[in-house]
């Protein structure tokens, strides 16, 4: 059995949960999240706990055993708090623009790049700090793979550091070429 997913989730006071037809609802202040989990793996629901349990002892039971524990944590934790990613622009003339449900960044293309934010997800700019923004939503998944997309316009570059990056990446600077003289 999974360490993680013999833990049972617990519910926090105002989180409802409802596990009906193989998939699992779980309701709180920010918001509603659902999930139909794997058909090897059982759901309890109690009125201030999730347990999860593997019907199988295969390697897929025992592998799906604390991945689906944790999306279900994932899930509470998100309607109660919500996730949220931070992330810094960096470059002359780099900016963000964010107008109703679109971001229009100025990322030093010829154009400007236009994302679509996905249902449910919301993006504020620093209002000191006009280079640093973070994107925030209940669903972990989405907030993640929304903040990857964003850096693939512009990943950070090794030599001046231009470009998207998350809040806390460390990227390495490399030397530029060096200009060696010519002996006469």
């Amino acid at each position: 059995m999974s360490r993680i997913g013999k833990k049972s989730v617990t519910l926090p006071s105002g989180v409802e949960a409802k596990y009906e037809n193989g998939t699992i609802a779980i309701k709180g202040t920010k918001g509603t999240l659902s999930m139909k989990p794997h058909p090897r793996m059982t759901i309890a629901v109690d009125a201030e706990s999730i347990r999860v349990t593997a019907k199988g002892k295969d390697l897929l039971s025992r592998s799906l055993h604390g991945l689906t524990r944790t999306l279900i944590a994932n899930m509470v934790t998100g309607v109660t708090t919500g996730f949220e990613k931070k992330m810094e622009i960096r470059g002359v003339g780099f900016r963000l623009q964010v107008q109703g449900k679109e971001c229009v960044f100025a990322l030093g293309f010829s154009h400007p790049v236009n994302f679509k934010l996905p249902e449910g997800i919301v993006i504020e700019i620093d209002k000191e700090k006009k280079n640093i923004f973070t994107i925030r939503g209940i669903d972990k998944q989405l907030v993640g793979q929304v903040a990857a997309k964003i850096r693939a316009f512009r990943p950070p570059e090794p030599y001046k550091g231009k470009g998207i990056r998350y809040w806390d990446e460390v990227v390495k600077q490399k030397a530029g070429k060096s200009v060696t003289t010519a002996k006469t």
